[in-house]
């Protein structure tokens, strides 16, 4: 049976939401600690690798959640701060690797049963939910087109890989210099194909205020 390890990312400083928004607190308990408890209590997943200075708490989170195996530093960027937590992983090239937003408080278990699911079959696999507005490219002011709706997909956490799948993704991005905004993007530049699964409109990003008054409305439902 393949390991399963999840890196959970939450070494962000929180600049559009005004403070350290892993922190906030989402019904008395902070964003981050929901989306560790999600990951502790799945029964597939194995360890915790967790994406957080210890001087921000990391040491302490390792002493109350028995999964986390290792606590690592961030970067100077999310993709960074992903690689310093890939760095730390004990298991083997067809192993699966979940990275997930540690600001991303709902994740529920059936998301992350499909995800692990689907990377064991295909290599890489991330959840989606569908665009229901209407999406133009604009450029200068003026609309340069509108998007085929039914074409696109918002893209949630966890991402979903085999090891050796992440890594290729990581070392090509290292040596040609490049960031994506999420690690699908990394695994697409190697030519891997990236599955996608069912994802859930409850696994709101907190980013924002507003955000978080959304993740409050999904708990009281």
């Amino acid at each position: 049976m393949t390991k399963v390890t999840a890196i959970i990312v939450a070494a962000g400083e929180g600049r559009r939401f005004g403070s350290a928004k892993q922190f906030a607190l989402l019904r008395d308990r902070p964003v981050l600690e929901h989306s560790l408890a999600q990951f502790e209590t799945h029964p597939a997943v194995d360890d915790i690798i967790l994406v957080l200075t210890e001087e921000a708490g990391g040491r302490e989170y390792r002493k109350r959640f028995g999964k986390i195996v290792a606590v690592a530093g961030g970067g100077a960027r999310r993709q960074d701060s992903v690689g310093r937590g890939f760095e730390r992983l004990d298991c083997g090239p067809g192993d699966i690797v979940l990275v997930h937003d540690g600001v991303r408080p709902l994740i529920g278990h059936e998301v992350i049963d499909r995800v692990i699911a689907k990377a064991r079959e295909c290599g890489a696999a991330v959840p989606v939910i569908p665009v229901e507005d209407t999406i133009k490219e604009t450029a200068e002011g003026t609309v340069v087109r509108t998007l085929e709706r039914r074409n696109l997909s918002r893209v949630q956490t966890p991402q979903g890989f085999t090891r050796e799948v992440l890594e290729r993704g990581l070392r090509k991005a290292r040596e040609d210099g490049y960031y994506g905004t999420d690690e699908a993007a990394l695994v697409e530049r190697t030519g891997h194909p990236v599955a996608v699964v069912a994802g859930d409109v409850r696994n709101v990003k907190v980013t924002s205020p507003a955000d978080l008054k959304i993740a409050e409305a999904f708990l009281e439902d």
